[in-house]
């Protein structure tokens, strides 16, 4: 009964996962803040409030913002595509680069697609729901992130004391397994979230300045390849300069291929041990997985869950490992 009591509550909460997996994120990062809070305001509900309420003006004001920006952006971009397409000057376009013309009559041979761009609107016009309905969800997924975050603020200590209460390892092995979680957690967000953001926003300024159109939309395009491992903003900035070179504007080509190359391409060197500093940076190859993996199955709390669950199993067959060669507790209470 227990078991299928289990079963039927992971099927309830199965739902809003991202939401609760977002809300123990933030609630790791956003903890020293809460405590500043706590020592300030000696009553635990109107702290964590105040918490819930710094961290919704950090992350919904510049994301709504971003988002709507984005979207007009997109759709300028959407236009503009249309227009070439109906007009048949893409081919031109492509005939100037050498080699590309007979690629590009090729593969909309082989693909069927029409190259005046009819099928492109009412494809739109089919996701338009689509899209409406992951951003009503979105927005309730962010409401049950910051409805969460205020319990594990305010009753962090209780939530905690049940999670140990049912690990079945000694208070030593416990204490290393929640710190590679949390030190895997603050490895996340910091040294993949914030590093692909920085790299999005300064690709994002070199596009700003050198004119190229949607700026932003192409800064949060390079963001977000930032922050899958092996790949990176380089799948936007090398494109544009290759077609800048090719349409004779070398020099433009140059600056955005430098400042892609040595800004963009080694600010994750920079940045990454100044953010994380000691925090633990796993092999590019499982960390890839774990990331790749975790959005596929998971969505966007893949991000989180993958790596995570990555660090947390690796130290359970590091206490297995060692309670294996020592005959008793891997970790000892400190």
């Amino acid at each position: 009964m227990t078991a299928l009591g289990i079963m039927v509550c992971a099927l309830i909460i199965r739902p809003f996962v991202p939401g609760l997996v977002w809300a123990a994120a933030l609630a790791i990062m956003a903890m020293p803040v809460h405590r500043a809070i706590e020592r300030l305001v000696p009553y635990p509900s109107i702290a964590a409030t105040l918490t819930v309420i710094i961290v919704a003006l950090l992350l919904l004001l510049p994301g709504i913002f971003v988002g709507w920006q984005v979207g007009q952006q997109a759709a300028a971009r959407f236009e503009e595509a249309q227009q070439v397409l109906e007009s048949g000057r893409l081919r031109e376009y492509v005939a100037e680069i050498p080699g590309l013309g007979h690629a590009y009559d090729w593969v909309t041979r082989t693909a069927k697609i029409d190259p005046g761009g009819s099928d492109l609107a009412p494809a739109v016009q089919r996701q338009a729901g689509v899209w409406l309905q992951t951003a009503v969800w979105a927005i309730l997924q962010i409401a049950i992130a910051l409805f969460t975050l205020f319990f594990l603020c305010r009753d962090r200590d209780k939530v905690i004391g049940v999670f140990r209460s049912f690990m079945p390892m000694s208070a030593g092995e416990t204490d290393y397994f929640f710190e590679r979680i949390r030190s895997m957690t603050h490895a996340t967000i910091y040294g993949t979230l914030v590093v692909s953001l920085i790299q999005g926003a300064i690709g994002g300024v070199m596009f700003w300045l050198l004119g190229i159109p949607g700026a932003l939309l192409w800064a949060v395009a390079m963001a977000l390849l930032s922050i899958i491992p092996s790949a990176g903003a380089f799948l936007v900035w090398l494109p544009f300069a290759i077609a800048m070179a090719a349409r004779g504007e070398v020099g433009k080509a140059l600056l955005l291929a430098g400042w892609g190359a040595v800004v963009v391409g080694s600010i994750d060197n920079v940045l990454y041990p100044w953010l994380v500093g000691k925090e633990i940076r796993m092999h590019t190859l499982p960390v890839f997985l774990a990331i790749v993996g975790g959005l596929a199955t998971f969505g966007a709390a893949g991000l989180v869950i993958g790596p995570v669950v990555l660090a947390g199993t690796a130290a359970l067959v590091n206490i297995l490992r060692r309670r294996t060669a020592r005959g008793g507790s891997a970790v000892q209470p400190k």
